[in-house]
């Protein structure tokens, strides 16, 4: 059996990996950009504002970089105050203008000491994506007086959360491939260390295919979904998102 579902999955894998997936899903918008810190800035925003139909994700992701002048760095950067009056119109769903704000002062604050938001994550240590996404949260609302609404917007372990849009972010600056797809940008974490992005879609497939066991969904269970598909591929095994979110959402499996 263990052999039919790896060959299974490693074809849906070579059907959704590739530049033809990128249209409909957030991962186009940061595909908008070749600057470094561009792709990170607006992976994380459109990893954090993915709930909701994707097509609206999409266009609201464009709203905020038109808001930005097109250059999300560069506008954190260097905006001044009065720049920022414009985004006080950007809402998506729960997430508003002051979310915003913070967001853009929170990356202000971390390019003026980093190169990358890569030690966002990896800057104080730690064991693995566990410690990286927890030690991440802390650092992300280290600034004082930041607006205790916005922490909704930001999971951790430590919340129980599956962190489903924080480890589909590292994904896509993590992996490394030859199909176009994830950007490979980042190298202190590893494809190995990832954790699978556990939304309803792949939750909903891995239980069908026996590959969860654990019977609520959270930080555990993307862990043991990780586990299992290690058996699969040691060294990637979160290549298999697009196997389940492919077979969730395009497929109706």
């Amino acid at each position: 059996m263990i052999e039919n579902l790896k060959a299974f999955l490693d074809a849906k894998v070579a059907q959704y990996n590739q530049p033809g997936f990128i249209a409909n899903d957030p991962i186009v918008i940061p595909h908008m950009f070749s600057q470094k810190q561009d792709i990170e800035i607006m992976g994380f925003w459109a990893a954090t504002l993915a709930w909701g139909q994707r097509v609206t994700i999409i266009n609201k992701c464009k709203e905020l970089i038109g808001l930005m002048d097109g250059a999300p760095y560069d506008f954190i950067t260097n905006h001044e105050e009065p720049d920022l009056k414009k985004l006080l119109s950007f809402k998506h769903r729960t997430f508003n203008d002051i979310d915003t704000l913070y967001f853009i002062a929170f990356f202000r604050y971390h390019y003026e000491s980093f190169d990358s938001l890569e030690d966002a994550f990896t800057k104080d240590g730690g064991n693995g994506v566990e410690d990286y996404l927890n030690n991440f949260r802390k650092y992300f609302f280290s600034l004082p007086d930041f607006p205790h609404r916005t922490r909704k917007h930001v999971s951790s372990p430590s919340q129980k959360s599956t962190c489903k849009r924080l480890n589909m972010f590292l994904r896509w600056m993590v992996r490394k491939d030859d199909h176009g797809v994830d950007f490979g940008i980042w190298n202190k974490i590893k494809p190995v260390d990832l954790i699978m992005p556990c939304d309803l879609h792949v939750d909903r497939v891995a239980r069908k295919l026996n590959l969860i066991t654990r019977k609520q969904t959270d930080w555990q269970t993307a862990v043991e979904l990780t586990m299992r598909l290690k058996e699969f591929d040691p060294l990637d095994p979160v290549k298999y998102d697009f196997a389940l979110f492919g077979l969730g959402i395009e497929e109706k499996f």
